[in-house]
């Protein structure tokens, strides 16, 4: 029930909801998507309803079975605040993430809306980190969302980064990353905008993650910022 990943800031996918919709432009070419149209063709019993939203209580109790701590990416394939998973199913989930202490769990949603509007009504332990996806400047607001909620670590994805962002608020926030759309169809990244984000970073001492510049061969163009890998991980 859970996925080894090549994902450069965690280590494993659990996926207790799968498929989602499109809200924003970072959803464009939406790689759950293609993946979830790939695993459905091939007859995984998981994806037989493609990318509509499907919840899995079967998933539930699989890390509890995860003896070796790890970094696990929440809903790789899906976004736990969709408006239609039930509050009660995202309090299931959460329930697994603070009974299973010796776990990092990282959440990340696009729905930060409804993200802030039910966070009184989830615990939150320390080991989930949530983050929010800020592809460009139209949708700054999530940040505002998510420094409302209870997390103890708070994140924001950058990916795929399609436009800059000059001045953000980093106020609460403890970690970025940073990635360059990938695949046939990736829209471009400016090296300007990676580094003024990795500079308000570094002026507002939040950890900075780059992990990659993307393109059509993302191996190919790789993860190297001024010579150098960015790894960094709130503390």
């Amino acid at each position: 029930m859970a996925i080894t990943t090549t994902i450069e800031w965690t280590e494993k996918t659990w996926n207790p909801t799968t498929g989602c919709d499109k809200v924003s432009a970072g959803c464009k070419f939406c790689y759950a998507e293609i993946m979830s149209a790939r695993l459905k063709a091939m007859g995984q019993e998981k994806y037989a309803n493609g990318f509509d939203l499907t919840l899995h209580e079967n998933a539930l109790d699989a890390p509890y079975k995860w003896k070796k701590p790890a970094k696990v990416f929440v809903n790789s394939m899906s976004d736990l605040f969709h408006k239609d998973v039930p509050l009660d199913f995202i309090q299931k989930v959460f329930k697994v993430m603070n009974e299973n202490p010796h776990h990092t769990f990282q959440v990340l949603t696009k729905r930060a809306e409804r993200l802030a509007e039910l966070s009184l009504y989830l615990n939150w332990t320390d080991n989930i980190w949530m983050g929010v996806s800020v592809e460009d400047h139209r949708v700054v607001d999530r940040i505002d969302h998510l420094r409302i909620t209870g997390a103890r670590i708070k994140f924001l994805s950058c990916e795929p980064l399609i436009g800059p962002l000059h001045g953000i608020n980093l106020s609460g926030i403890d970690w970025v990353i940073v990635g360059g759309e990938s695949g046939p169809k990736a829209r471009p990244v400016e090296v300007e905008w990676v580094e003024d984000i990795q500079e308000q970073c570094e002026s507002h001492n939040v950890a900075f993650f780059f992990k990659q510049w993307g393109g059509k061969n993302k191996k190919a163009t790789g993860r190297l910022l001024h010579g150098r890998t960015y790894d960094e991980m709130p503390s």
